[in-house]
């Protein structure tokens, strides 16, 4: 079994034709008792380092209430750093990060309550059932049993794993690991959620009705935070988007502020560099 400190706690639209439909179960609507605040997540300067090397420099970023957000930058940049730091699974050196005005390292307890949490390479229970596994995070976070088994119910349809219920989580493909893992993310009813790469090893259906779910989420009043390496999605999905490089932020606002009449993905590489425009080496010419 994995290691207990390091594992997650944790209206939707009609399917286009063409790909198999949502179900009309809904995500439990973001907890009603989440401080009313015009500002998600706040991080005031924070700042990690791993020996000699800066991993994230007194970064800050404000991400508003109800919004779809888009973090994005090159591999090493400090995203998952950043978003770990910032859901209280790894202390920052310095800095600060507030969750609807609670400080996440101060009052950890009711800052996690407010967070459902998918991070990139956070191990799970994976000797339990897919069914145990959200049945126990939702326990960790006070509902009570009969409440649990109904939305764990719910979640596991939502997501297309009710055939892999009674699965060990270990037996589970990577795609199907992402889908409990966001289903562990949503079974307190979160008001603020962070998913870093929640699409990576996705297959394309389930990533489409993940997205529907996502966007469901934040239609009913949640917020979501979103780092990924795919451009596009994120320029398709979000309505706001950070660029971070070197542990810093490059820029920030709503996405067509920050693509600037560009793609994302040109103004991405404009922004953080690198691009190289040879033609590889001779032998690999075919003409």
């Amino acid at each position: 079994m994995s290691d207990p400190s390091t594992s997650a706690p944790g209206g939707v639209p009609v399917a286009p034709a063409g790909r198999p439909a949502v179900s009309s179960v809904s995500v439990p609507a973001p907890a009603a008792a989440a401080p009313s605040t015009d500002v998600a997540l706040q991080l005031n300067g924070l700042s990690k380092r791993f020996g000699d090397k800066v991993a994230v420099d007194s970064l800050s970023l404000s991400v508003p209430t109800g919004s779809f957000y888009g973090l994005v930058g090159p591999n090493g940049a400090g995203k998952t750093t950043t978003l770990s730091m910032a859901t209280g699974l790894l202390r920052p050196d310095a800095g600060q990060s507030l969750i609807h005005g609670v400080d996440m390292w101060r009052e950890a307890l009711k800052a996690k309550a407010l967070v459902g949490n998918l991070s990139d390479g956070v191990k799970l229970f994976d000797r339990l059932t897919g069914e145990q596994l959200v049945t126990y995070n939702g326990l960790l976070f006070g509902l009570d049993r009969t409440e649990v088994a109904e939305r764990v119910g719910d979640l596991l349809k939502l997501l297309d794993l009710e055939s892999a219920a009674g699965t060990l989580v270990v037996d589970y493909s990577a795609g199907m690991t992402k889908k409990i893992a966001l289903a562990c993310a949503l079974v307190h009813a979160p008001s603020l959620l962070v998913l870093d790469e929640p699409f990576e090893s996705v297959d394309p259906v389930s990533a489409a009705n993940i997205r529907d779910i996502l966007t469901g989420y934040v239609q009913n009043g949640g917020t979501v935070i979103v780092s990924s390496h795919v451009m596009d999605l994120v320029q398709r999905m979000c309505d706001h988007v950070a660029v971070v490089a070197h542990g810093r932020v490059l820029v920030a606002g709503t996405v067509d502020e920050v693509r600037g009449g560009s793609t994302l993905e040109d103004r991405f590489v404009e922004l953080v560099g690198g691009r190289t425009h040879a033609e590889g080496p001779e032998w690999l010419r075919r003409s």
